[in-house]
C-alpha cells in the first residue's frame, strides 16, 4: 500500500471497514460450523425416533442412519456445485443472502418436521427419492422409499440447510478474499475458519447444556424434545446474518464481472486510498480480459489441485470426528454427559489452534502449514487406531484426539479455505471454486456415511475393535502431506490478479 494508506486515520478507517466486512461474511462460516456439528448431539435421537422403528437388518440400518444423519451433506454438495452460478447471477453478497435464508428455514423446519413449516421440506421429496434410489443400488433389502412424511420432511430441511452450508462455504471465503489485500488475505480468510470452529464449539456447548439441564433431569427428554431445540437454535444467528448482509457491499471483483466499474471503484475507495484503488481496478480489469473465462484456460493441474485439496481435507477424517464425537468418546468409555463434555474440550482446542493459524498463515506460508498439519494428523490417527485395537482408552486417547484436532485446526481446516479462495484466477474463480467445493462436500458425505458403517460393523470391530477407520484416516493424512509437497505451489503474498503465474501453463 502507498504511504498515505499505511498510517493515520485513513488507514485505520480502511482496516476497520475491512475487518467489519470480513466478520459479517464470516458469520456464514459460523452457521456452517453450527449446522454441521449440532447434529452430533441429536444423532442418537434421530436413530431412535426415525430409524429404529423400521427394524431393519444391520447393513440397511447403518446405511439408513448414515443417510439420515448426513443428509445435509447432499445439500452441501448441491449448494457448493451451484455456488458458481449463484455467484455469477446474484453476486457474492446475494448468494450469502440465499444461504442465510436457507439456514433460517432449515433450522426450524428440521426441528419440527411435523409442523406446517416442516412440510416445506417435502418440496425436496423427488430429490430425496433419487438419492434413496441411488443408495438402494447398494442395499437392495432396504425399504428406503417407504419413508414416512415426518422423516421425509426432516431430511428435506436438512437438505435445505446443506444447500445453505454449500453456498456459504464457497461464497464467504470468496467474498473475504476478494476484498482483502494480499498481505492480509491469509489472515482474514482464516476468520472464516475461526467462525466455523466457533460455530462448532457453540453447538457443542448448546448440546451439552440442553442435555444437562433440559427437561428437569428427565433422561428421555432429549430424545423427545431436546434434540429439536439443538437444531432450532441455529435460527438466531441465521436471522442476524441476513439482517447484517443488508449493510455490506458487493465485492469489487464481483462488480467488475458484471461490468459495474464505477460501483467497483466506489467500494475500492472505501477499502483503500484512491491511488491504490486505481491500480487494483486496472489489475482486475486486465485479469478479466486475459482469457474468455473458460474453465481450463490455465490448464488442468490448477483444477486438479483445487479438487484434491478439498478431497484430502475430508479424507483425513475430520468430520467423522465432528459428526460422531459423542459416539467416538462413548467407544472410549466416556458415557452419558462425559461423552458430550469431551466434545466441548475438542471444540475449544479447535478454536485455539485456528487462532494460531491466523497468526502464522501469512508468515510461514500455506504449504508448510499443510505439510506439518498432515503429519501431525497422521501420527495421531495411527496412534488412536492402535489405542482402540489394544483397548487402551481413557485420558491418553482424549489427548491424542486433541492433538489430531490441533493439527487439523492449524492447517487443513483454515488453510484449504484460504487456498481455494485465492488460487483460482479472477475469470474462472466462481466456476472452479464451485467444482472444488462440491468435491469437498461429496467426500465429506462419503467419509461420514462410511465411518458409521465401519464403526458399527460387527466384523470390523471383531478384528480391529473400532480402530480400522482411524488407521485409514492416518494413511490418507500421509498421502495428503506427499500431495502438497509435490504438487501444491505457495500462494502467500501473491495478488489475486497474479495468481495465474503460479501455474506452468500460460493463459489461453
Amino acid at each position: 500500500m502507498s504511504q498515505s494508506s499505511g498510517s493515520g486515520p485513513s488507514a485505520a478507517t480502511h482496516t476497520g471497514l475491512l475487518v467489519t466486512l470480513t466478520i459479517i461474511a464470516a458469520l456464514g462460516g459460523l452457521l456452517f460450523g453450527y449446522d454441521t456439528a449440532v447434529i452430533s448431539g441429536a444423532t442418537d435421537s434421530i436413530k431412535q425416533n426415525f430409524v429404529a422403528p423400521m427394524a431393519l437388518a444391520e447393513g440397511a440400518r447403518l446405511s439408513l442412519e448414515g443417510f439420515t444423519i448426513a443428509g445435509a451433506l447432499w445439500g452441501c454438495l448441491i449448494g457448493g456445485a451451484l455456488g458458481g452460478v449463484v455467484a455469477h447471477f446474484l453476486g457474492r453478497r446475494g448468494g450469502l443472502f440465499v444461504a442465510g435464508a436457507l439456514f433460517f428455514v432449515s433450522s426450524l423446519g428440521s426441528a419440527w418436521p411435523e409442523s406446517w413449516l416442516g412440510h416445506l421440506g417435502s418440496v425436496l421429496t423427488p430429490l430425496i427419492n433419487v438419492l434413496i434410489w441411488f443408495l438402494n443400488l447398494f442395499f437392495e433389502d432396504a425399504p428406503y422409499l417407504k419413508f414416512g412424511d415426518v422423516i421425509t420432511n426432516f431430511v428435506g430441511h436438512r437438505l435445505f440447510g446443506g444447500m445453505g452450508i454449500g453456498l456459504a462455504s464457497m461464497l464467504a471465503p470468496m467474498y473475504i478474499a476478494e476484498i482483502a489485500p494480499p498481505s492480509k488475505r491469509g489472515a482474514l480468510v482464516t476468520y472464516q475458519q475461526i467462525a466455523i470452529v466457533s460455530g462448532i464449539t457453540i453447538s457443542y456447548f448448546v448440546n451439552y447444556f440442553i442435555k444437562k439441564f433440559g427437561g428437569d433431569g428427565d433422561p428421555n427428554w432429549v430424545h423427545a424434545e431436546g434434540w429439536r431445540w439443538m437444531l432450532a437454535c441455529c435460527a438466531i444467528p441465521a436471522g442476524l446474518f441476513v439482517v447484517l448482509l443488508f449493510f455490506v457491499p458487493e465485492t469489487p471483483r464481483g462488480l467488475m464481472l458484471k461490468g459495474k466499474e464505477q460501483k467497483a471503484r466506489e467500494v475500492l475507495n472505501k477499502l483503500s486510498n484512491e491511488e491504490e484503488a486505481k491500480i487494483v481496478l486496472a489489475e482486475i480489469d486486465a485479469s478479466l480480459k486475459e482469457t474468455a473465462g473458460k474453465l481450463l484456460s490455465y490448464g488442468g493441474l490448477l483444477l486438479v489441485v483445487g479438487v484434491l485439496l478439498s478431497a484430502f481435507q475430508q479424507l483425513v477424517g475430520i468430520n467423522a470426528v465432528l459428526y460422531y464425537g459423542p459416539q467416538m468418546f462413548a467407544n472410549m468409555g466416556f458415557t452419558g454427559d462425559a461423552s458430550f463434555a469431551q466434545t466441548v474440550i475438542m471444540g475449544v482446542v479447535m478454536v485455539v489452534f485456528t487462532l494460531i493459524a491466523t497468526v502464522t498463515v501469512d508468515k510461514w506460508g500455506r504449504k508448510p502449514l499443510l505439510i506439518l498439519g498432515a503429519l501431525i494428523m497422521a501420527v495421531s490417527m495411527i496412534a488412536l487406531g492402535f489405542m482402540f485395537y489394544v483397548g487402551s482408552m481413557g485420558l491418553g486417547a482424549l489427548i491424542v484426539v486433541c492433538i489430531y484436532i490441533a493439527g487439523f485446526s492449524l492447517s487443513w481446516g483454515p488453510v484449504v479455505w484460504v487456498m481455494l479462495a485465492e488460487i483460482f484466477p479472477n475469470s474462472i474463480r466462481d466456476k472452479a471454486m464451485a467444482i472444488a467445493v462440491a468435491a469437498q462436500w461429496f467426500m465429506n458425505w462419503v467419509v461420514s456415511v462410511t465411518f458409521n458403517i465401519m464403526d458399527g460393523s460387527t466384523a470390523l470391530n471383531a478384528a480391529f475393535n473400532h480402530g480400522f477407520a482411524y488407521w485409514l484416516y492416518g494413511g490418507f493424512s500421509v498421502l495428503a502431506a506427499l500431495f502438497v509437497w509435490k504438487f501444491v505451489p505457495e500462494s502467500k503474498g501473491v495478488s489475486l490478479e497474479n495468481m495465474q503465474k503460479l501455474w506452468k501453463k500460460s493463459p489461453a
